[in-house]
């Protein structure tokens, strides 16, 4: 009876080796390993299934991402009776910023199980948050919003989400400078005054001026990432006024 069952049990190695690492990762046993699979198998690999759609995290990397933001929701709808519809906004948005996604594929190396034809090391910082996502996706499909909502709660929530500590938390630095301007009626420009380098390594550099006074500087690999230096710059050269005109 034993031997019956472990054949009934059993899995190709190959198989069974993924589907112990996504328990171990997930903290539960996959009813479904299939979603589990695709949330792992970039678009380099060309996988379609025998309709010809694409096999790839992509669409499920959508999906989570929508449940993590209406689970993160629902929470701080829950723990924060007082906050309006903006408060909420910006707080979620910071709970589920690319960079804090990016952090937490990173800690649970989501990497190590992405099948792709690519170096892992020509990936840049966003496979984290995307495998992450596409992780939420497949753990939906499998189990449904209760054990979606447990996963999250217990990796998000529970560790990270400390309404105090997020009030006091700036995702975008340029948000916050822009909105100092039209609070305090500042006229503000961005100005690209360099763009040096090859293709591949093209650097901007960019200038921030506030009344048309030159408040900081600051250089990216992109204009996006320029911008948010330099804005981050200005934010501590201005500190103690922005903080009056946002008491």
């Amino acid at each position: 009876m034993n031997i019956i069952r472990h054949i009934l049990n059993s899995r190709p190695k190959k198989d069974g080796d993924f589907f112990y690492a996504i328990q171990d990762l997930i903290g539960f046993k996959p009813g479904d390993i299939g979603p589990y699979k695709k949330a792992f198998t970039h678009r380099s690999l060309n996988k379609t299934d025998a309709l010809g759609n694409a096999v790839n995290y992509e669409r499920l990397e959508f999906l989570g991402d929508a449940m993590l933001s209406a689970i993160i929701a629902a929470h701080l709808f829950k723990e924060v009776p007082s906050g309006n519809e903006g408060y909420l906004t910006k707080m979620r948005a910071k709970v589920v910023s690319r960079k804090h996604l990016n952090e937490l594929g990173k800690d649970l190396n989501l990497v190590d199980l992405i099948k792709t034809n690519i170096p892992l090391s020509q990936f840049g910082v966003n496979i984290h948050g995307n495998l992450f996502e596409a992780l939420l996706g497949a753990i939906y499909l499998d189990k449904g919003y209760v054990c979606c909502d447990k996963f999250i709660k217990e990796i998000v929530i529970d560790p990270y989400v400390d309404i105090e500590s997020l009030e006091t938390q700036v995702i975008s630095y340029k948000s916050l400078l822009i909105e100092y301007c039209q609070k305090t009626k500042k006229q503000f420009h961005y100005e690209i005054y360099e763009d040096t380098g090859v293709d591949q390594m093209k650097h901007f550099a960019v200038k921030l001026r506030i009344d048309k006074k030159v408040i900081a500087k600051a250089r990216g690999t992109s204009k996006k990432k320029a911008e948010e230096k330099a804005s981050k710059r200005a934010f501590f050269a201005l500190q103690s006024k922005i903080q009056k005109v946002f008491e």
